[in-house]
């Protein structure tokens, strides 16, 4: 894969870690430090930790990575392939499971050039709804008129709405449609 989750642990990681995550020029993300999380079996408070990512160029085998993380970070050895970015984004703060305690997004970390804020714009669903409803007020019904406006008003989201444009081409497209059939519906009841 080229996508691979590992662990860090606060008690056996160095301190400098980020550093020493820098040097290795792959981009990473990092969870903030899990130090609430507990043991469902024994009740206990879970050695802090903190989740992280690699995102390689080129597909990598577990143990390369596997090496990697344990040689540089004294870390555990076990890693695993990533299936869902967006599963790991709320795996980290613990968005999606309300019986875990929850984790601040500002914690998050990154580094070696991983774009944390258009990752974060990507899967902040809330987002979503912000554009939406700009899109759905403006009365624009032409994505080209719709990319226009955010690149003038919020030129922040520019790369998150061509990152979602499918969705929002067919939204303007169903628009257009509805509009058209209400048209030709008057026009034969008309008659």
């Amino acid at each position: 894969s080229n996508k691979w989750a590992f662990l860090i642990y606060q008690e056996s990681v160095p301190e400098d870690y980020l550093n020493l995550l820098e040097e290795l020029h792959v981009p990473f993300i990092l969870s903030p430090w899990h130090d609430k999380d507990v043991n469902r079996t024994t009740g206990e408070f879970k050695k802090p930790h903190k989740h992280g990512v690699f995102f390689f160029e080129s597909l990598k085998s577990y143990s390369q990575v596997s090496e990697l993380i344990s040689d540089k970070l004294n870390s555990p050895e076990h890693v695993e392939v990533v299936m869902s970015p967006k599963g790991m984004y709320d795996y980290f703060t613990h968005a999606e499971n309300p019986e875990k305690s929850p984790y601040n997004i500002e914690d998050i970390e990154s580094g070696a050039g991983f774009e944390l804020d258009k990752f974060l714009a990507e899967n902040n669903e809330d987002l979503l709804n912000q554009v939406y409803e700009v899109m759905r007020d403006s009365g624009i019904k032409e994505f080209a008129d719709f990319t226009d406006l955010i690149a003038k008003q919020f030129p922040d989201l520019l790369y998150f709405v061509f990152s979602k444009s499918y969705f929002f081409k067919i939204y303007l497209d169903s628009k257009r449609y509805i509009e058209i059939k209400q048209k030709d519906d008057e026009d034969n009841h008309g008659k």
